[in-house]
């Protein structure tokens, strides 16, 4: 009798507590092998007397299975279901497929930052990659009025026997908002237990296919959504978007510590600043800083991140996201090209973390070797 032979034999012993296999949870720690008996030390993830007495039996059972005379004793370690889930907290469930999610926050409302994640979308797309969106602003979504999709439903596939959503597409990009499944006039009043499922729907259910990113477009501020999307799947890195009054930078300074906590370690890829500055058709060559000068590129070098860069307060953009063809779509003009060059920041700062930060129990970061490859080609 080896080691393999025993570890075959007690393959479908399932844990103490009946979730999962004990080999498949890495609870099988020792296996000695003398003449006539067998020593087992395994890992019990239940202190239930019952369940414990239960793994001991089909212990046996699977050992006895290969020789009824042989000798067994079992030594079990009981480990706290509390403690095993403190442990993988953040750990996540990866989305098949989906190479990178990148997380896209700001500290409050209405400093642009779902028109932000609409036009990175797009001049994503437009240099190659293959992305989605999940609108996760659960109480005021954006993304099918930015798109004008508000009156599609997305439909349904099966995938590997399970049925799945297939999200809606849009300019080449795959959307999932909770506004496609509430009317316009519908307001979503939500506990926070609900709003997290219906997150968890979202991201797990849905058949996103084959993504280079995945943005996720969360609602302002720090709260259960944001604390819930970092449990639930590996994210890559934040983008933390800003105006540059002192009222917002307040509020994305506390952002970019969220995302620096201890318990949640999301790399910040960065800052952008929006609405930076305006200049009057009539006067291309003026700049008025309605709302601050440089604010969030001075936050950017207090906090040590990069700064991607400054988006101006053009009326074009508003009115693109309002009729649903996000500005970057534009076929030329300074509007296309400086979301293009947001596109390019986010991804370079994506391709530093990876080669610069090892991976954490927060956060996985694969390799982005597919993305240079597109990206030389821009």
């Amino acid at each position: 009798m080896t080691k393999s032979i025993l570890l075959e034999a007690i393959a479908s012993v399932a844990n103490a507590s009946g979730k999962g296999l004990l080999a498949d949870s890495g609870y099988v720690k020792n296996i000695q092998i003398f003449e006539g008996e067998v020593i087992l030390d395994v890992v019990s993830d239940s202190a239930a007397l019952a369940q414990k007495k239960r793994l001991e039996v089909d212990l046996l059972k699977a050992v006895h299975s290969l020789d009824p005379k042989i000798q067994v004793k079992i030594n079990l370690e009981v480990r706290s279901p509390a403690a095993a889930e403190s442990a993988n907290l953040l750990r996540g469930k990866p989305i098949a497929g989906v190479e990178h999610v990148v997380a896209v926050a700001s500290g409050k409302g209405g400093v642009g930052k779902s028109t932000v994640t609409a036009n990175l979308a797009i001049s994503l797309v437009n240099m190659g990659f293959s992305v989605g969106i999940l609108d996760a602003d659960i109480y005021g979504p954006s993304m099918p009025i930015m798109f004008d999709v508000q009156r599609a439903i997305p439909g349904g596939i099966e995938v590997d026997g399970l049925r799945k959503m297939d999200p809606v597409e849009a300019y080449g990009v795959k959307i999932m908002s909770i506004g496609f499944f509430a009317a316009t006039d519908q307001a979503v009043v939500w506990r926070g237990p609900m709003a997290t499922k219906a997150l968890n729907q979202m991201l797990q259910e849905t058949h996103w296919g084959s993504l280079d990113f995945l943005l996720v477009d969360l609602p302002p501020g720090t709260g259960d959504i944001h604390l819930s999307l970092v449990q639930a799947l590996p994210v890559s890195g934040a983008v933390v978007v800003s105006t540059p009054q002192l009222v917002a930078l307040a509020d994305a300074r506390k952002g970019v510590g969220m995302f620096r906590m201890d318990a949640i370690q999301i790399p910040v890829l960065g800052i952008v600043e929006n609405m930076a500055y305006f200049t009057p058709p009539a006067h291309p060559e003026e700049q008025y800083h309605l709302f601050g000068r440089h604010g969030a590129r001075s936050l950017a070098e207090q906090l040590d991140v990069p700064f991607l860069g400054e988006l101006p307060l053009v009326q074009s953009i508003r009115e693109a996201g309002d009729v649903g063809r996000p500005a970057a779509l534009q076929q030329d003009g300074s509007v296309r090209e400086v979301f293009t060059e947001l596109a390019r920041s986010v991804v370079s700062s994506l391709a530093d973390r990876v080669s610069n930060l090892p991976p954490t129990e927060a956060v996985r970061i694969t390799t982005m070797a597919g993305c240079q490859t597109k990206k030389r080609q821009v």
